[in-house]
């Protein structure tokens, strides 16, 4: 029997434990009838400093990762959704489908990450040539730029802000993303994509579609747009970028 609030899903979403916009950006723009239930990965270091904290952080995900699903399941939800995207990126197309396959096994759901739902978004906005920017050190970036190179895309660039903890990403100010906007793009792009779900970015993406006039994609929204376009959910929502209100 469906949940009073939850009655039309209710979708368990994994987040690392210092991520706080995955939580806000999912109740500012939830469809009516659903509700979402956090699994918190716990991270006792949260240093991203360099490659080598970075690949740490990555090792910390995979040793929590599982608890966190088994408590989130406890809740009966009737899907997944991923609230970082670093770890559905790494190991290019392959290394996305078997993490995929992985959470698919872990959980008995179906689960949508950051990585094959920001493909899925630029597939069906149609377009190829895209610059994608991170809070992320190298090491990350590269394991981006492969993925969606190995994904069908162009990648002009992918642009890092070398955020220096994990908690720092949340205080990347929509200042200082205006200006990586501005630098990544140009005539030859034809989609901005934004990657981290620590970073806030949504409100801004929406101003910046009007001002660019070509789709900027925030991972949460697609996150979000990819697992209600495969639970059949047509909501079309305002305020969070095109790709939520045409497709």
């Amino acid at each position: 029997m469906p949940d009073v609030t939850g009655w039309r899903a209710k979708v368990a979403v994994i987040v690392p434990s210092t991520n706080t916009v995955v939580e806000h950006d999912l109740a500012q723009w939830r469809p009516v009838g659903m509700t979402f239930h956090a699994g918190r990965m716990h991270i006792t270091n949260p240093n991203l400093s360099n490659d080598e904290e970075f690949e740490g952080l990555i090792e910390q995900l995979e040793t929590t990762i599982e608890d966190a699903v088994e408590r989130v399941l406890t809740c009966k939800p009737d899907y997944m959704m991923m609230g970082m995207s670093a770890g559905t990126f790494w190991g290019g197309l392959e290394g996305s489908k078997q993490f995929t396959k992985k959470i698919e096994a872990l959980s008995g759901l179906p689960v949508s990450t950051g990585s094959t739902s920001t493909a899925a978004a630029l597939n069906a906005f149609g377009v190829k040539r895209i610059a994608v920017f991170s809070p992320y050190q190298p090491v990350a970036d590269k394991q981006v730029s492969t993925f969606f190179t190995e994904a069908g895309f162009d990648v002009v660039s992918v642009t890092g802000l070398r955020c220096k903890t994990a908690t720092a990403i949340a205080e990347v100010t929509p200042e200082e993303i205006g200006r990586t906007v501005a630098e990544i793009d140009g005539p030859d792009v034809e989609a901005i994509v934004q990657v981290g779900t620590n970073l806030s970015f949504v409100k801004q993406a929406e101003g910046l579609e009007g001002y660019l006039g070509k789709p900027v994609i925030p991972i949460n929204i697609a996150v979000l747009w990819h697992m209600l376009r495969a639970m059949g959910v047509d909501d079309r929502i305002e305020g969070c970028s095109r790709l939520m209100r045409e497709l």
